[in-house]
């Protein structure tokens, strides 16, 4: 099967969009930036594959109608036990790494008894890896640093004690080591991770699992050819794409709202780093835009600026506006400036609520300001980005677009973060057909 593929690099989160030759999306795969581009740049394309590989076991299973009861079940059993391998894969990589900075450091004679404590460690983490992954299992994140990382620190602590080796030594060889493991592309062998986790949730005795894992081996048969690779994004120019493998975040988010919404005119992406205002015409060319200067105010960092400020978490700050009865009108959207007059404000006793929703129409304001030197609000508005998931940043857009345009469809699709990436998988798709539209903005 042919796919494309779009590339969204971003300043906090790559995304990866898989599309076939009919324009259906088969994958979406998102990863941290982190400061490893061509890694983030892997793991999301990893992980579009992966999804891409569901979308395909569904379309497989959709000739099973009498057993579609159980398609779910089955779906969410091979996904635990396929995350599990590849947990189970990085884990042996970490204390590969561990176990070769050991014997890279100068131990002296404890050298042996540290190797001993941490084929312990690693031995008693696979042991437990299962538990992780168990349908009523509780994990407060999927990111193999953060599983990885408390679990390892526990153990440690009570192998080094059982064993006389110092804590701070294990977890000085751990702190070296994950670096490493996670800024390694992954290995790939996504069909032998399948199959092996294929196995594992077969393995249940009944009617149903035999014939959906008879099915999803015969989707695993089937191979995405990655026929064509687009990447935008703030990362873009530092991957060896070649010219005609670029286009610019502004030309991929006017097509790929498009794409979401047809009948879109005008498009709001705030993202991580940047602000973009941007008119697209009927078939999603863009027609006219403008971003942020340099300046980080009204976007996504800024936001996780006041989450630190605040101790909060970023998701926090929209439910805690909404609370808001007398939004605070705040002065300036300056980052700069923006901790000093938190708090000042706090000192004042204004709310937490109050600032924050004073703060959340400040950065509306300020983009509705780049809108309106792009050319306006059109009926229809699709507003992009990660923050398009804020609450209390959609309120604002909406009072503010209403008080300025009148009545106006807002579009906010669940997957917007994608757009950007979408967009790209498009223009691959055309580049692969020989009909690239439009040209770099």
């Amino acid at each position: 099967m042919k796919t494309f593929v779009g590339i969204d690099l971003g300043s906090t989160t790559t995304k990866a969009v898989m599309m076939d030759e009919n324009e259906q999306i088969l994958g979406r795969g998102i990863t941290n930036s982190r400061s490893n581009y061509e890694t983030a740049c892997s793991v999301a394309t990893e992980e579009a594959k992966i999804d891409a590989r569901f979308t395909l076991f569904r379309r497989e299973f959709g000739a099973a109608g009498e057993l579609d009861e159980q398609v779910e079940e089955f779906l969410a059993a091979l996904e635990r036990s396929f995350r599990l391998e590849q947990f189970l894969e990085q884990l042996a990589d970490l204390e590969e790494t561990c176990v070769r900075l050991v014997r890279g450091e100068r131990f002296e004679k404890i050298g042996d008894g540290v190797k001993a404590a941490l084929h312990e460690v690693f031995r008693r983490l696979r042991e437990e890896a299962p538990a992780l992954y168990a349908p009523d299992a509780d994990r407060k994140s999927d990111f193999f640093r953060d599983i990885a990382g408390s679990r390892y620190l526990a153990v440690a602590e009570e192998v080094g004690r059982e064993a006389g080796i110092s804590y701070d030594v294990l977890l000085n060889i751990y702190d070296k080591s994950i670096i490493a493991v996670e800024n390694r592309p992954p290995s790939g062998k996504l069909n032998e991770k399948f199959k092996n986790a294929l196995q594992r949730v077969s393995k249940e005795d009944s009617g149903a699992a035999t014939v959906l894992g008879e099915k999803a081996e015969h989707a695993l048969g089937i191979e995405l050819e990655e026929t064509y690779t687009v990447g935008t994004g703030y990362g873009r120019v530092t991957l060896p794409f070649s010219k005609e493998h670029i286009r610019s975040e502004i030309l991929c988010h006017g097509l790929g709202a498009h794409m979401m919404y047809p009948n879109t005119r005008t498009v709001l992406d705030i993202g991580g780093q940047d602000t973009k205002g941007i008119q697209v015409n009927a078939d999603g060319i863009v027609e006219n835009f403008q971003m942020n200067d340099r300046c980080a105010a009204g976007t996504g960092r800024y936001l996780g600026y006041i989450a630190d400020e605040m101790n909060m978490g970023l998701h926090e700050l929209g439910p805690m506006a909404m609370k808001s009865k007398k939004p605070a009108r705040i002065n300036s959207t300056c980052t700069v400036f923006a901790g000093a007059e938190l708090r000042d404000r706090l000192a004042l006793g204004e709310s937490r609520e109050d600032i924050l929703a004073g703060l959340h129409r400040a950065i509306i304001l300020r983009s509705m300001s780049i809108l309106s030197r792009s050319g306006g609000v059109a009926d229809q508005l699709t507003f992009t980005g990660g923050v398009a998931k804020n609450n209390a940043a959609v309120r604002e857009l909406k009072k503010l677009v209403f008080e300025n345009y009148g009545e106006v469809q807002i579009n906010i699709d669940p997957d917007s973060i994608y757009t950007g990436a979408l967009g790209a998988s498009e223009f691959a798709r055309r580049a692969a057909h020989g009909r690239i539209e439009g040209v770099d903005a």
